[in-house]
């Protein structure tokens, strides 16, 4: 059985925990915003309901309501990784003078409640959900494009077992890809100064590539250094099997052991040793510079393949929790689904340079004070 390590050198592939004056670098010097900040708003409130309506469309999706908290024994709270450095707010329901108390947690994602909710709503193959989730997570290092205030428009999809393939993945990330470039398109339509020669336009067509072939490409560098010479070459990408151990005994980025399948063996389809049916859309941002990620997602586990990631994980535990039980006894559908961050998204459609323009949340002093400085204005 494989082993799972994490990469210590992707530390140094971008800014470290208060390393504020790398950040200052990265964020640009001479940036000036197409958008006043009340047509940020109007662009933000359309652009967002053009998104959504053409999403539920190309996936056949219904709009539903979503938790922002959890309970703790429902183990649907999404961990985000394998390693526990990223925990959850939990906090003590008393209720009822604690004769019938409730310990809750804030959603980090809602990535399997959405497969619990598809049974819920009576989907059937080819049909969906489609949130206007919220979360927190609050063990992100403040920066440009990671906040602790978390908003996605996280989707999910019934699928057959047939569909568990890496063609079938493409063809809804193409769907996915669609919306999202027209979407930029539909705001420049509304906001003519969005069409700036220094901020081209999204590509038509994403590359897709896999995590093998990315390392094979560039062996001795970290994972975001691999990300950031793959988009100087291709603008936007899907990198497909982020999870498995690769040649050099590391996973492309850590992934949680319960929801994306990172471990089925995927060679028949791509004439390569590959594995996973998941994967990341990442773009080139030109105000920043930098790389930028806009969606995970993938095909989730069958019992099969929960089971033996569970295992590598070392998580087995997990198993006793009701959302993992009800997919070692088929309950609940098989299904693909993803988290597209909406504010990720409006920075590049919008040509941000920093979450805290399209989105209000709290950021550091430090940080904000950066930011004014270089002519950034961050939303209170």
């Amino acid at each position: 059985m494989a082993t799972i390590a994490t990469d210590k050198r992707a530390d140094l592939a971008g800014p470290g925990i208060g390393d504020y004056a790398e950040l200052e670098k990265i964020l640009p010097s001479d940036y000036k915003s197409l958008l006043t900040r009340r047509e940020t708003q109007i662009a933000l409130a359309k652009v967002k309901q053009y998104i959504e309506d053409n999403l539920c469309k190309q996936l056949n999706l219904m709009m539903v309501s979503v938790p922002l908290i959890v309970d703790v024994e429902s183990g649907v709270n999404d961990m985000l990784d394998r390693d526990g450095s990223r925990t959850p707010i939990q906090f003590h329901i008393s209720n009822d003078r604690d004769k019938h108390p409730v310990d809750a947690q804030v959603v980090q994602a809602a990535t399997k409640w959405k497969r619990v909710a598809l049974k819920q709503f009576e989907c059937k193959p080819g049909e969906g959900i489609c949130t206007d989730m919220r979360a927190v997570r609050k063990d992100y290092f403040l920066d440009h494009d990671h906040s602790c205030y978390v908003d996605q428009w996280d989707w999910e999809r019934v699928i057959t077992a047939n569909e568990r393939s890496v063609d079938f993945l493409k063809t809804i990330v193409r769907r996915i890809w669609k919306v999202i470039t027209g979407a930029e398109k539909y705001a420049q339509e509304l906001f003519p100064q969005l069409k700036d020669p220094r901020y081209p336009n999204l590509p038509e067509e994403l590359t897709f590539l896999q995590a093998e072939e990315i390392l094979e490409m560039f062996p001795d560098l970290p994972r975001k250094q691999r990300e950031t010479r793959i988009l100087q070459k291709y603008p936007a990408v899907f990198i497909i099997g982020i999870g498995w151990p690769l040649k050099d005994g590391y996973p492309h980025e850590m992934r949680a052991a319960d929801y994306d399948d990172w471990v089925t063996d995927t060679s028949r389809e791509t004439g390569k040793p590959t594995h996973g049916l998941n994967g990341d859309i990442l773009v080139w941002n030109n105000v920043t510079k930098r790389r930028h990620e806009l969606t995970s997602m993938g095909i989730r586990v069958n019992p099969e393949t929960l089971k033996l990631q569970l295992q590598m994980s070392k998580q087995e535990h997990f198993m006793n929790f009701p959302y993992h039980k009800a997919i070692l006894n088929s309950e609940i559908p098989l299904s693909i689904g993803g988290g597209i961050g909406q504010a990720r998204t409006m920075m590049q459609l919008l040509r941000k340079a920093h979450l805290g323009e399209v989105t209000v949340t709290v950021w550091p002093k430090i940080l904000k004070e950066m930011c004014a400085k270089k002519n950034i204005f961050v939303l209170e």
